[in-house]
């Protein structure tokens, strides 16, 4: 533990955002995955058909049934949003921790709301995480370039601005949440772009995992352009930051390495072991069906690796072409050859696999 705390800030893609903010909200990089999730809306959607069923006059053939079959989905849309049940669920399921409104009888008023630890707010299908981490209140909004610190004087009053635009707030208040990251190896665990030096933040410096640390290293700009010897930079920083930097900065060759080919090499390496730093797990659903496989990679590997070890679960029908597909709902992730896994952000993802 090297006492820098970081905190994690994960980005909008797509219309996944409730899946950012339970992720924001628990500082852990992919603790929830898109294909989890929509597992999860599938669940609640089949005992809330089953419910219906069991308890409407008619059954299967009642017009509320029928109506709620023809609407698909009550959980998740085709966009990606998910419901407060799922993200309810998903948090209970991992960390058994639940997620009431705010505004629940006996939920606001038995405590302070600087005391609580979490808050995931909602309006219009967009949902976003306020967090406190080491005793600072932090929006974690994925839509936001980076996050913005929020005072405990202020905090009432951004719940109740909220709460007054219309936005739903639930808050976590039966347990802690999972701490910030502290560790070189807790910071491996995701897209460098996504962690940000808490004491940098509060100064006003926003500096995330992908600042280049060598980057005019030992010189300085002057006012006419030239530059001159300088190094007080890297003398503010920990031996243990400088280790990260250099770890960064060998990751980002590589990758510039990787698309700077014109016909990368795709070569699929040896399985690496259970444990160690920058390992993702993906499991890949095959043509053949049965149940998925599971393989692991380094996360700095190209996503065009998975091409070759799906290759290897042949063979496959003379003159037909695999497609892998990822997320919800299903995209082609031919485009993103060329980016590692974690740049990708497929690591942990279930990858379909496709012939055509």
């Amino acid at each position: 533990m090297d006492g820098v705390i970081w905190i994690y800030h994960e980005r909008q893609v797509a219309a996944l955002c409730g899946q950012h903010a339970l992720n924001n909200l628990c500082q852990t990089p992919s603790a929830f995955s898109v294909s989890s999730l929509a597992h999860i809306a599938e669940q609640l959607d089949a005992v809330e058909m089953t419910y219906m069923a069991q308890n409407n006059e008619g059954g299967t053939r009642s017009k509320d049934y029928l109506k709620r079959l023809s609407e698909g989905s009550g959980n998740v849309d085709e966009a990606g949003n998910f419901s407060i049940q799922v993200l309810r669920a998903a948090l209970e399921n991992r960390y058994g921790l639940s997620l009431p409104n705010i505004q629940q009888k006996g939920v606001g008023d038995s405590v302070e709301v600087t005391e609580l630890e979490g808050f995931i707010c909602n309006r219009h299908s967009h949902w976003f995480a306020i967090r406190k981490i080491n005793g600072r209140f932090w929006n974690l909004d994925s839509t936001k370039e980076r996050p913005e610190q929020i005072s405990h004087f202020k905090l009432a009053t951004e719940i109740e601005g909220l709460q007054n635009g219309g936005y739903s707030v639930f808050c976590v208040i039966d347990g802690p949440l999972p701490p910030a990251s502290t560790t070189m190896e807790e910071r491996s665990l995701g897209n460098p772009e996504y962690w940000w030096n808490e004491a940098h933040l509060v100064k006003g410096n926003g500096v995330n995992g992908t600042a280049d640390p060598w980057k005019n290293v030992g010189s300085g700009t002057r006012l006419d352009g030239k530059t001159s010897s300088n190094s007080s930079e890297l003398d503010n920083l920990s031996e243990e930051e400088m280790m990260q930097m250099a770890i960064n900065a060998s990751i980002q060759s590589t990758i510039q390495t990787f698309s700077a080919k014109k016909e990368p090499d795709f070569q699929l390496r040896d399985e690496p072991p259970m444990m160690g730093h920058g390992i993702v797990r993906l499991q890949f659903r095959l043509p053949r069906g049965g149940r998925p496989i599971q393989r692991r990679f380094f996360a700095v590997e190209d996503v065009g690796v998975l091409y070759s070890f799906v290759k290897e679960q042949g063979p496959y029908p003379p003159g037909k072409t695999i497609d892998l597909l990822a997320g919800f709902p299903p995209k082609d992730i031919v485009d993103l050859r060329g980016k590692t896994i974690e740049k990708a952000g497929l690591a942990g993802e279930t990858i379909q696999v496709r012939l055509k």
